[in-house]
């Protein structure tokens, strides 16, 4: 159930950041759900690979890199997912950003811990 409820808000928070944030576009609800899906699997299995491969990089920006790599993460999903379509690396991070910031403020609010 806690799974589920995630990805209902994620694929809320997509739906919503995309009607604000020029670059951005979600065809329906249906595809903002798939979206999170593939970021959920994305964060779980490509993300981490590529974290230890750029290690070092990481090291060196103070893990500012890290917002690149989410960045790369959204416009994969981009490109994954029919309906939704990013047109920058600079929409895909400032996505990224507002999208991380929102969920971490949504969980800390419903007193969920990450």
């Amino acid at each position: 159930m806690n799974l589920l409820l995630r990805i209902l808000v994620t694929a809320v928070l997509v739906t919503v950041i995309s009607h604000f944030l020029p670059g951005v576009a979600v065809d329906s609800f249906l595809t903002s759900v798939i979206v999170a899906v593939v970021l959920g699997l994305l964060n779980v299995f490509i993300k981490p690979i590529i974290v230890l491969f750029t290690l070092p990089v990481t090291i060196v920006t103070l893990g500012l890199f890290l917002l690149v790599i989410n960045s790369l993460m959204i416009l994969l999903c981009s490109e994954i997912v029919g309906g939704f379509h990013v047109k920058t690396f600079w929409a895909a991070l400032l996505f990224s950003v507002i999208l991380s910031l929102t969920q971490s403020i949504i969980y800390k609010l419903g007193g969920e811990e990450k």
